[in-house]
């Protein structure tokens, strides 16, 4: 029986040691469970003969104080870029030479090209005249030469740049006709407004740069660009323009449209923009130095030379309506007149000029006697010569 007690009091001493208390707050329904504190348990033993002292409680840590890592040297602050240079702000001179761009929507990109070409130099300045969809052939359209004789009239420019043709694989109305592009009867009415156009600037006295056609990415419309070219090339070598031949320049390597190719500096960059047509910017910088070669004949650095030693001056044929120096198209004008022989020409012999009759007989030669006699002024006076009124000729004989 004691032994049934003793295990019943062992029980309940274990249900409560482990069972969780309850407890209540005045006033509240809410029943909040103690949690059992947490520590050593009670034993058997600790029942019959008494808990055993605690033990000292173990010295609590300090805490840990952080210690600053040491942190990795500062990278030193990387120097920003230096801004691009300003652009220079160059005032041109009141009387600097003024450049006109006449044309089409090539003429428009070329104009800003040139403007930044000449953006340092305050002795020239660029005027745009380019107008969109323009030419030669739709005069209704738009009218270059009625609009080239109110510019000089104006006289707006001293020095003109023309690039133009774009436009004008078209149909030409002339003289109550219409003409398909590039037939026999459309070329000359397309040659006689170019004509009238070069005439005007001509009898202006205004020096001209015309700017050939560069190759187009389409083959059919690339050929006719080249025949208008070369009926443009034609006007400009009988109207005293300096023709600027640009189209072997913008070729790729196999001699074909590319429009990759090198830039003024040497490096390869894109040329023509996506329409094959026009010119990308590093194109029209391209194209405005070579232009900028040409105008040297006529500008040089602060001034404008126009007016050149004239070959033919206090002779009767200084009378002629010529041109300023145009360079290739001046110097064939003058060999027109025999002013000038080119040293790449052969010189034709003598004996070649009387023997136009075609006899193989050799020309009797001169003797000096004859020589000296010559007139004075002849090429062959060689001495003084002699005055034609002292030794007139007897009148030839008429024949019956």
């Amino acid at each position: 029986m004691k032994r049934f007690v003793l295990l019943f009091l062992i029980a309940m001493l274990a249900v409560l040691d482990t069972a969780p208390a309850f407890a209540q707050a005045p006033g509240d329904d809410t029943l909040v469970v103690a949690q059992a504190q947490t520590g050593r348990r009670r034993t058997l033993f600790d029942l019959l003969f008494g808990e055993e002292p605690a033990p000292p409680a173990a010295p609590v840590p300090e805490p840990r104080r952080a210690v600053p890592r040491a942190s990795a040297p500062a990278a030193a602050p990387v120097a920003a870029a230096p801004p691009p240079p300003p652009e220079p702000d160059v005032t041109k001179d009141p009387d600097a030479t003024r450049l006109a761009v006449f044309g089409d929507s090539l003429a428009i990109d070329l104009t800003k090209a040139l403007e930044r070409f000449y953006a340092e130099d305050p002795n020239i300045v660029v005027i745009g005249q380019g107008v969109s969809s323009s030419g030669f052939v739709r005069d209704d359209y738009f009218d270059w030469n009625q609009t080239i004789e109110e510019q000089i009239a104006a006289d707006s420019f001293d020095l003109a740049v023309v690039i133009i043709g774009i436009n004008d694989r078209q149909d030409i109305s002339a003289n109550g006709q219409s003409f398909a592009p590039l037939s026999e009867g459309w070329k000359a009415a397309y040659q006689a407004r170019l004509n009238d156009f070069l005439n005007r600037l001509r009898a202006a006295r205004k020096p001209v740069v015309w700017v050939g056609l560069p190759p187009m990415s389409k083959s059919d419309y690339s050929g006719a660009i080249s025949q208008i070219s070369a009926l443009q090339k034609l006007a400009a070598f009988s109207g005293g323009a300096e023709f600027l031949d640009i189209y072997d320049r913008f070729l790729g390597e196999d001699g074909k449209y590319s429009s990759q190719g090198p830039d003024v500096n040497g490096q390869n960059a894109r040329m023509r923009k996506d329409d094959g047509i026009h010119f990308s910017n590093a194109g029209s910088d391209k194209l405005a130095f070579y232009i900028s070669q040409a105008l040297s004949a006529f500008y040089r650095g602060g001034t404008i030379s126009v007016a050149v030693a004239d070959p033919l001056a206090g002779t009767e044929a200084a009378a002629m309506l010529r041109p300023p120096y145009q360079g290739l198209g001046q110097t064939r004008l003058l060999e027109v007149a025999g002013a000038v022989t080119p040293i790449s020409r052969a010189p034709q012999r003598a004996s070649d000029l009387l023997m136009a009759t075609g006899s193989t007989e050799a020309a009797p030669a001169f003797s000096l006697d004859q020589l000296m006699q010559a007139p004075t002024g002849r090429v062959d006076a060689f001495g003084v010569g002699v005055d034609p009124e002292d030794d007139m000729p007897d009148e030839p004989e008429v024949l019956q």
